[in-house]
C-alpha cells in the first residue's frame, strides 16, 4: 500500500518579500517565513527600522535583507521590484487605519488610507506578479486583509472599504493568474495586539465590543498569523487560491 505524503510546509530555497515588515503582523510574517527557510527581504519606508528588524532576525540565524521602499510610490515600486529577481512569495502587510465616524471622514484621511491599503497593495501585488509571469515562475502572493473585509464596524467605514476592495482584486487576480501557477489569497485577522490597535484597546467601550464579538474570548496575537502565512506560502496550500483565510476567533461566524 502506498500512502499519501503530507506536502511540505518548508520554504527552503524560496525568496519572500514582506511589505510592512518592521512591526506588527508584517514583522511576524517575516520571522515565520524565515524560520520556514525562506530568504526574506524586508520592505518599509524607514531604513533605520528595517536595519533593526533585519539585525534581530540575523541574530537568530535567519536570512534577512532590507529594501527601503514606499509602496505608495507606484512608479518607484514597480521600477525597484523589476530590478530584482522574481520573489516566490509576497506578504503585503503595509497598511494604516484612521478610524472615526463616517460623517466625519476627511478627504485627507480617506486618501491616506485608500492610498496605502488599496492603491499601494494593488500595485505592489501587480509588480511582483509581473516579474513572476515574465520569468515563467509560480508564486504565492498573500495580502493581509481583515475581518472587516467581510463585515462592517463602528468608525471603520473607510478602513472596511479598502479591505473589501482588497478581497475583490485578490479574487480577480487569482482568476487571471492561475494558469501561470500564481496563487493569491488573503489572510483576514481579527483585532491583533499591535501598535496600530492600541488606540482601540485603550477605549473600554470598544474593548468590550471586541471581546464580546470574538468567540474564542481573547484578542489575537501576532503569533496567530504566523502559521497561516507559512501555510499559504507553502506547498501545503498548493490548491488554494482566490480565497480568504479567516483568523478572526469566530467573529464572522454569526
Amino acid at each position: 500500500m502506498i500512502l499519501p505524503q503530507t506536502p511540505s510546509f518548508r520554504l527552503d530555497g524560496r525568496t519572500a518579500l514582506v511589505a510592512g515588515a518592521t512591526s506588527g503582523i508584517g514583522q511576524a510574517a517575516a520571522v515565520a517565513l524565515a524560520e520556514a527557510g525562506a530568504k526574506v527581504t524586508l520592505v518599509a519606508r524607514s531604513a533605520d527600522k528595517l536595519e533593526q528588524t533585519a539585525k534581530a532576525l540575523q541574530e537568530r540565524g535567519l536570512s534577512a535583507e532590507t529594501l527601503a521602499l514606499d509602496v505608495q510610490d507606484v512608479a518607484g515600486t514597480e521600477r525597484t521590484i523589476g530590478t530584482h529577481a522574481p520573489f516566490d512569495i509576497l506578504v503585503n502587510s503595509a497598511g494604516i487605519a484612521r478610524h472615526g465616524p463616517a460623517v466625519e471622514t476627511t478627504l485627507n484621511d480617506f486618501d491616506a488610507v485608500v492610498g496605502l491599503n488599496l492603491r499601494g497593495a494593488y500595485f505592489l501585488t501587480r509588480a511582483v506578479a509581473k516579474t513572476l509571469i515574465a520569468a515563467g515562475r509560480p508564486g504565492s502572493l498573500i495580502n493581509i486583509s481583515s475581518q472587516m473585509a467581510h463585515v462592517g464596524g463602528i468608525d471603520r467605514a473607510v478602513y472596511a472599504a479598502t479591505k473589501h476592495a482588497v478581497e475583490g482584486f485578490t479574487k480577480s487576480m487569482a482568476i487571471e493568474w492561475g494558469h501561470h501557477g500564481i496563487r493569491i489569497n488573503t489572510i483576514c485577522p481579527t483585532f491583533i495586539r499591535t501598535p496600530l490597535a492600541e488606540q482601540t484597546f485603550s477605549n473600554p467601550e470598544r474593548l468590550r465590543w471586541i471581546e464580546e464579538k470574538i468567540k474564542l474570548g481573547r484578542i489575537g496575537e501576532v503569533e496567530d498569523i504566523m502559521g497561516p502565512v507559512v501555510f499559504l506560502a507553502s506547498d501545503a496550500a498548493a490548491m488554494i487560491t482566490g480565497t480568504a483565510l479567516m483568523v478572526d476567533g469566530g467573529w464572522t461566524a454569526d
